[in-house]
């Protein structure tokens, strides 16, 4: 398996990516997967891991930061634009319809987290994809209105919105607007705030379990009133008649965005529960990895088959 550097546009941004191909020969073009990473994430961490074992599995597989994050290009620094993001999962397909070696009639969308929910709204939007799928289906706006687990106070993204309004009138006036801090201090202050969830998701992006120095531990504030409107699973009925998956950790507080988009899915779908797992357990412990990467491969060879 080589894994190389690249890049492409996405509306005038330089994404930075890494392409991944098997050592294996093919007998002809093979078939691709562009995948997204978790919010605040970058491809050196989850989404590099399933892209690296789905290229074992005979695809050719592009994992990319996304737009004014990790590696890539765009400011402010930081920002998270669900717009931009959707945007940048189409340009990554339109640079694989570019390599000799992808099949650019068999290409395919793999999401993780909060790509899950932008990989299912460019699907919507771009019938290049044949097929797609997401592993802890997470949908940004919504998990910043109503928390991870749906039950979050209306209160609370009000007051983000209020903070949000307060950045941009300190911009216009040439002040710092400052930034949203995504995580506390110490992993007992995220269990304070989030439980469990929170805990977990502290020790992979700040403690030792999978902490990279370019993951993004803020958000512009600009992120905030951007995922006011913004509602991605929209799109999720033009998916049909292509068929999507989703893969879940049975445990995961996250589990009710999943359940949404299906619901929603007009054409073959299939929501798989991974026993035992919670959200985040599926970012990098390969006993429910490997059987999220074993489902993945039936999906994605069944139907980026001609």
């Amino acid at each position: 398996m080589a894994r190389t550097r690249v890049s492409f546009d996405s509306a005038g941004i330089e994404i930075a990516a890494h392409l991944y191909t098997s050592d294996r020969p093919a007998a002809g073009r093979r078939p691709a997967l562009v995948v997204g990473h978790p919010g605040t994430g970058v491809k050196e961490q989850t989404s590099g891991t399933y892209a690296q074992l789905m290229a074992e599995r005979g695809f050719v597989t592009l994992a990319f930061d996304a737009a004014y994050q990790g590696e890539s290009g765009g400011l402010p620094r930081g920002l998270e634009d669900p717009a931009q993001r959707v945007e940048d999962f189409k340009a990554a397909v339109s640079y694989l319809t570019t390599r000799d070696e992808v099949d650019p009639d068999r290409i395919g969308l793999l999401g993780i987290c909060a790509s899950g929910g932008y990989s299912l709204a460019a699907t919507g939007g771009d019938h290049r994809v044949k097929a797609v799928a997401t592993v802890c289906t997470a949908e940004p706006a919504r998990q910043f209105r109503y928390g991870a687990d749906g039950s979050q106070d209306p209160a609370v993204f009000q007051i983000l919105l209020d903070a949000a309004a307060q950045a941009r009138t300190r911009a216009a006036r040439g002040e710092d607007p400052g930034v949203m801090t995504m995580f506390p201090e110490t992993a007992e202050q995220a269990g304070t705030l989030g439980g469990e969830h929170g805990v977990e998701g502290w020790e992979y992006y700040c403690g030792p379990r999978r902490h990279h120095e370019r993951s993004a531990k803020y958000l512009a504030w600009d992120s905030i009133d951007r995922m006011a409107s913004s509602d991605v699973f929209r799109a999720v009925p033009l998916i049909g008649p292509r068929p999507m998956l989703q893969i879940i950790g049975e445990r995961a507080v996250t589990a009710w965005m999943a359940l949404k988009a299906h619901q929603a899915a007009t054409g073959p779908k299939e929501l798989h529960r991974i026993p035992g797992a919670s959200h985040v357990d599926l970012y990098d412990k390969r006993e429910y990895i490997d059987p999220a990467v074993d489902k993945l491969t039936d999906h994605f060879t069944t139907h980026l088959d001609k």
